[in-house]
Parts: C-alpha cells; structure tokens; sequence
C-alpha cells in the first residue's frame, strides 16, 4: 500500500512557518519523526518513507500554493497512486487554531491550493488534514492573516499539534479513515 502526502505551502523564507504553510510544517515534522531528508526533485521537495510496512511518498510542491495541482499530478501518475491514496495537508481559516478534521473529499472551500488540486487531478475525491488556523482577521485583511506567522500566545502549541497531525498521517495509513475520523475528528 502506497500512499502520496502533499503537505501544501509557499517556498521561500518569506513564508517560512507561516499559518499558509502549516501543511509543510506537517510534512517536516512527519519526515523528521520517521527519519527521512526532503530531495528537490521535479516540482516538489520529496521524501519516500516506510512506515510499518506502508510506503509513504511525502512531497511539498515548488509551484506555490496556487498551481499546487501541477506537482500533485506529476507525482500522483509518475508514482501510480490513485486520488483516493493522496493525503493533502492544508490550512483551513474556518477551523479555530489548533482543531485539526480528517475529510475523505469536499470542496476547495475557496483555497486556491485544494482548488488547483481539484481542477489539474480530477475532483474532489481525495483525503485531507484540515489544520485550523482561526479567522481572527478585520474585514479585507485575509491575505495578510494567513501569510504571517502563528500569533505568539499560540505558537508555544505548535510542536505538540505537529506531532498530534503525524499521529493522524499515521493512523490514516495503518487503521484507515474511518477509524482515524473516529479518534481524532473530536
């Protein structure tokens, strides 16, 4: 059973651990905790992994976020796994900080990452680890929320919440969705 985990984001140091970039924060961490190094291969940062007899293909797409679906879709056809097999790790604003929700499939919510995802692969049908980052932005200023990094009160929860998605990435390819959703969509 092989599986493909897209943790979504920015390149640059100008995003860097940004709320926008929580899904490659996700990535390192997963990388990090099962002792693998991120190549920069065609279109994406990737790491292969085995976890209990899974191979996970772990990549962060080089396209920024909006064109997102070009690397998923590369590496999807040139590693053959099927949609159902993509986990996405991504940023979600209508989630409080920290509350972290494994979907199945859903739409783009208006984030133009899962949005390119969607129109470059082929729908909608693929999982998610929805990341709260709250919505704690005035009128217009979006953008600049979702851009800057995680508020200081709430930074301090950051390595305990990475280690509790890891733990979700885990689950999901050992017991499935349906169990991991049970346990930790609370």
């Amino acid at each position: 059973m092989k599986y493909l985990i897209v943790g979504l984001g920015n390149i640059g140091p100008e995003y860097a651990h940004t709320r926008h970039n929580i899904g490659f924060d996700i990535a390192d961490e997963l990388v990090k905790q099962l002792g693998g190094t991120f190549a920069n291969l065609r279109l994406a940062y990737y790491a292969e992994l085995t976890y209990k007899g899974r191979k996970l293909h772990v990549i962060k797409p080089t396209t920024y976020m909006n064109l997102s679906g070009r690397a998923v879709n590369y590496w999807m056809h040139e590693l053959k796994i099927p949609l159902e097999n993509i986990l996405v790790l991504v940023d979600d604003l209508a989630l409080p900080f920290g509350k972290l929700r494994l979907k199945l499939k859903g739409s783009s919510a208006g984030h133009n990452g899962l949005k390119s995802i969607e129109e470059v692969c082929g729908g909608q049908n693929y999982p998610r680890l929805r990341f709260g980052i709250g919505d704690d932005f005035a009128k217009g200023r979006q953008i600049d929320f979702v851009l800057a990094p995680f508020a200081k009160e709430e930074q301090p929860e950051l390595p305990a919440l990475l280690d509790k998605s890891v733990k979700v990435i885990q689950s999901l390819v050992t017991i499935g969705a349906p169990l991991t959703m049970t346990s930790f969509n609370k």
